[in-house]
């Protein structure tokens, strides 16, 4: 069988638009050539990176698996640019597919041509993403909250402008107030968002490590992992109250040594006891006299 050459690379678009020709590779031109009102073939050379992209890291397992796809198949989706130039266009959404498809040696590929000013390329490639499956938790928080700044939006006109619930945004927007540690876990699929959420209703950080270190020791399910937090809540209102009812037996028994003390010596009797255990005893005496006779009974003189 003989081999598939370079030109018939990624003609998965062009096997679904009836009634285009196959351009003549010997005056291919240096300009997008339209295939129909929306979808045009454009070189990869003259593709750039989106600066805007909020997704900075991809699964090198995923994209040889879609390098290999494409070989076969060709590019069924189109990804979408934004019009620089003649020669010049810059990727909103499509990344992946446009590495994939310079690694399966492919020379163009097919894309929607969109015009947009910076701010409104900003705000495409953020929803864009944002609304992307494969994404992890971090990187929709990053974009969310990158586009809640530069667009300045509220979490109510964030929530309207990416079709999603308020609490969702807000419990996205939360994690990225979690240690470094926890962020990371969820970037490496190590925990869910739902773990990371629970991890977030602790204020304190050593609290939150220690629970990420449970999770990941004992493979604690995010319904264990919300029962952890819920004990320790609990035990720490247990620890208070507890520790208020012991300091109050505690006064309660030195007043009644007090009071022993008192009927043995004929005088008011003072003791002082610190946290750490140490105190003071202090017996009072009205003159030397008295002193003499409280010697005297405790035999120091």
């Amino acid at each position: 069988m003989a081999k598939m050459k370079k030109k018939d690379l990624g003609k998965g678009i062009r096997a679904l638009l009836s009634g285009v020709e196959d351009k003549d590779t010997g005056t291919q031109k240096k300009i997008v050539k339209e295939l129909s009102s929306t979808v045009a073939m454009v070189p990869i050379k003259f593709i750039e990176a989106n600066p805007f992209q909020p997704r900075n890291e991809f699964s090198s397992s995923e994209l040889e698996e879609l390098t290999e796809s494409i070989k076969i198949h060709g590019i069924i989706q189109p990804i979408t640019l934004r019009r620089l130039s003649d020669d010049a266009y810059q990727i909103i959404s499509g990344e992946r597919r446009w590495r994939a498809s310079q690694k399966a040696g492919l020379e163009e590929i097919p894309a929607y041509i969109r015009v947009a000013n910076d701010q409104a390329m900003l705000e495409m490639a953020l929803i864009e993403n944002i609304q992307r499956q494969d994404l992890n938790p971090i990187e929709i928080a990053i974009s969310l909250n990158r586009l809640m700044d530069e667009c300045q939006l509220t979490h109510e006109g964030l929530s309207e402008r990416v079709s999603k619930q308020r609490s969702t945004v807000t419990n996205y927007l939360r994690l990225l107030k979690l240690p470094p540690q926890v962020q990371q876990s969820v970037r490496n699929q190590k925990i869910s968002m739902g773990h990371a959420r629970s991890i977030a209703g602790l204020k304190k950080v050593d609290q939150q490590l220690q629970l990420l270190n449970d999770i990941l020791k004992k493979s604690l399910s995010v319904r264990a992992t919300e029962e952890w937090v819920r004990k320790f809540e609990k035990g720490k209102g247990s620890k208070k109250s507890v520790s208020s009812s012991t300091k109050k037996e505690q006064g309660n028994q030195v007043k009644m040594l007090e009071d022993k003390l008192l009927q043995r010596f004929g005088t008011k009797v003072n003791i002082r006891e610190k946290n750490t255990g140490h105190g003071q005893i202090v017996i009072h005496f009205d003159d030397r006299e008295h002193l003499n006779q409280l010697l005297e009974y405790l035999k120091v003189i």
